[in-house]
């Protein structure tokens, strides 16, 4: 199936305002475990992708991947984000900084994935930038869960 020019690109803004508006939205509401785990939780059944050969990647490529969603691409968004607690609630604090950050990340992915795009498969280029976004996501998520649970006990 082939797309008309700058399909790709208008479907990523999109998207990525998407997150935005409800990341905001989401910022108003209070934290629970709930609220932290299920997102990475959820986002894990994409593994399954990898059930059709086209999405395949060599096993170094995928820990490549991850390693640096999890290591580069998760410290931005640690940093820009802090839980605080508020009487009986634990609140989502984020910076200044913290949609210039999202922002940032999502250049980064989309000019990485147009020029990856051109060395291989559209399907593996996907799978990988799954994998990238899903070490970032769960390294994000468990620093959070555990300054959660330090929040709560104290």
């Amino acid at each position: 199936m082939l797309l008309a020019p700058g399909t790709s690109a208008v479907g990523a803004i999109v998207g990525l305002f998407a997150v935005m508006l409800w990341r905001l939205r989401e910022g108003s509401r209070p934290v629970t475990q709930k609220t932290i785990l299920i997102p990475p939780m959820g986002m894990a059944t994409g593994f399954c992708m990898f059930l059709a050969p086209p999405f395949r990647v060599p096993i170094l490529w995928g820990a490549a991947a991850f390693l640096i969603g999890a290591v580069l691409l998760s410290l931005p968004l640690i940093h820009t984000s802090k839980l605080v607690r508020d009487g009986d609630r634990v609140l989502m604090h984020r910076s200044k900084f913290f949609f210039a950050v999202v922002l940032a990340l999502a250049a980064i992915r989309y000019f990485a994935r147009d020029y990856i795009g051109h060395i291989i498969s559209l399907q593996q280029t996907a799978a990988l930038f799954f994998i990238l976004a899903f070490g970032m996501i769960l390294v994000w998520r468990g620093t959070m869960y555990i300054e959660y649970r330090r929040l709560v006990r104290s």
